[in-house]
């Protein structure tokens, strides 16, 4: 735990607000001092629970208040003016994935937030999730070598989603930038940035006109780390009212490695499984952890730490850009050259 409480505020209240916003103050890090929902009842019903200050306009919430750290489950296309109102403020800042509609977003955020001197996080439970822990220690500490393969697999369900996400320049992307994100950043926390992204898109459109103005309901990304190390993700959405289903494999010479939310197993070629681990899955308790993370990243910088940092969230969503170029223009793209713009001499994004 922190070793001094926080002042903070949560923007959205949707679902994974509410769980924010409960996981903050479970973690005991935080004081919530106030909450904001364009939606006046969720507002309300949040404030009168932890007795803070209720707002349905982001901009007054955050100039009417001083804060150490502002959490982030907005719309992705509802927050950028207040977000970089808030890093002039010098609000610390924990954003839920993704934390912007593209690279050049992204980038302008993080950029800003070095100017201010000020924490600019992305919000990936999965790094904070027993079995992606487990994963990672794994992997780093050799008990799968000669790694060659890896593949991932992503399912959500799209029922009670907002309009907005169909709209490309709303949401920026679909299943692989909502969907997907954490996927991406467990695979980057242990291995490095790709050379190469190739990706096919589409979405349920009935024809090639309308399916430019909808965002992907399905992609297959391919990887190329090195000529001995490729990988692949599947992303689809799926119109059920089922789990989101999310699982990761790590192919080496003598082991594989399969992981998911609550499960790692790992094996020989053979198939006989030689290690197993379970793991009941809390999403409270993991949000809770990650934001206690948070907190230490704040009161304890030199402290090392799960949280996903700005440079590595930057990493992502140059694969991320590099993905959907790739499905516009039928070729390969190199995640290098995005970040490489993305580190112009003006010390401003550039756009791709």
């Amino acid at each position: 735990m922190a070793t001094e409480t926080l002042t903070a505020a949560v923007l959205g209240l949707d679902q994974k607000g509410w769980l924010l916003l409960d996981a903050a103050v479970q973690a005991g890090c935080f004081q919530i001092k106030a909450v904001a929902d364009q939606d006046p009842q969720r507002a309300d019903k949040a404030a009168a629970k932890y007795k803070c200050e209720p707002y349905t306009d982001y901009r007054q919430l955050i100039v009417q208040n001083q804060l150490d750290c502002l959490l982030l489950a907005t719309d992705t296309h509802a927050y950028g003016e207040h977000l970089k109102t808030a890093i002039k403020r010098k609000f610390n800042i924990l954003k839920l994935a993704p934390p912007a509609r593209n690279f050049e977003e992204a980038c302008e955020y993080v950029q800003m937030a070095e100017s201010e001197k000020i924490r600019f996080a992305v919000a990936n439970p999965a790094r904070f999730n027993p079995s992606y822990i487990t994963a990672h220690e794994l992997i780093l500490q050799g008990h799968i070598e000669h790694i060659y393969l890896i593949t991932a697999y992503c399912s959500a369900s799209v029922t009670d989603r907002p309009s907005w996400y169909a709209d490309p320049k709303l949401a920026g992307g679909g299943v692989l930038m909502h969907d997907c994100y954490q996927v991406i950043d467990q695979i980057l926390w242990s291995f490095p940035v790709p050379q190469q992204v190739y990706a096919l898109n589409t979405n349920g459109a009935p024809d090639k006109q309308q399916r430019l103005y909808l965002t992907e309901d399905t992609s297959v990304v391919s990887l190329r780390f090195t000529d001995a190390l490729v990988g692949s993700i599947t992303a689809t959405r799926r119109n059920e009212v089922e789990p989101n289903e999310t699982s990761l494999k790590i192919y080496g010479k003598d082991a594989l490695l399969t992981v998911t939310e609550d499960l790692v197993t790992l094996t020989t070629p053979t198939g006989q499984e030689n290690q197993r681990w379970q793991y009941g899955q809390d999403e409270l308790d993991t949000m809770r952890r990650l934001l206690c993370g948070f907190a230490r990243s704040i009161t304890n910088p030199e402290e090392p730490s799960l949280i996903t940092t700005a440079a590595e969230g930057l990493n992502n969503m140059a694969v991320l850009e590099s993905a959907y170029l790739s499905s516009r223009t039928g070729f390969p793209e190199e995640p290098a050259r995005i970040l490489q713009l993305g580190r112009s001499p003006a010390g401003k994004a550039t756009s791709v």
